[in-house]
């Protein structure tokens, strides 16, 4: 499925391939016969005036190769990246979340569109000290509609306590508590999937 969005996101990445391929193989005939001619050339003081202009077309030759060849490799790499990009994204959306207490679980995909997801994966306490440093900005994140997956990777759970005690009036201790329930509601599940997308990312960039 990766390979096939890769084509459609790149069109003409396997037209520029294969003719770059058709390229090093027309310059790579014509240095051989270039090379061919170069050896009875050099045993031959008689024909050694030709020898410039046959080295000439031997040295056009092998740049033309080389040129084509790092071309190539170029589009080839950058093709293994998109593929493993989309790879990740696939395997990505199909993590299953639960959206409050109560509700069957879906698959991330299933939000696109909908809302904007940040993954806090890390040990429970460093999802704790992300949890209580988005206090001040909770209705900037929920009017962008942000939403939370809190995943601790060490086994532990993370400290994630809608206290209001520390507001001043109480209808504003309600909007903020129901403000930070909205934005830290979700629950992965199925976690040993998480853990295996987990290691298989780098730990500052798990969603990319």
């Amino acid at each position: 499925m990766a390979k096939i969005r890769s084509e459609v996101l790149s069109p003409f990445r396997s037209v520029r391939m294969f003719f770059y391929l058709a390229f090093m193989a027309s310059a790579g005939l014509g240095a051989l016969i270039a090379l061919t001619q170069l050896i009875p050339v050099l045993s031959s003081p008689a024909r050694a005036a030709a020898a410039g202009e046959t080295l000439k077309g031997l040295g056009i030759d092998v740049a033309a190769v080389s040129v084509f060849a790092f071309l190539y490799w170029r589009e080839s790499k950058a093709k293994d990246a998109q593929v493993a990009k989309l790879t990740r994204e696939e395997n990505l959306s199909r993590l299953r979340i639960r959206a409050g207490e109560g509700r069957p679980p879906v698959p991330l995909g299933e939000l696109r569109g909908t809302a904007r997801l940040v993954i806090v994966a890390g040990p429970a306490a460093f999802v704790t000290e992300s949890f209580r440093r988005s206090k001040p900005f909770l209705k900037d994140l929920m009017e962008r509609g942000v939403l939370v997956v809190p995943f601790s990777t060490d086994g532990n759970a993370p400290d994630l306590q809608f206290d209001e005690a520390d507001e001043e009036e109480e209808e504003a201790a309600a909007a903020a508590g129901k403000m930070k329930r909205r934005l830290w509601q979700l629950t992965p599940v199925y976690t040993s999937e998480w853990a295996k997308y987990a290691q298989s990312r780098d730990p500052m960039n798990l969603a990319a």
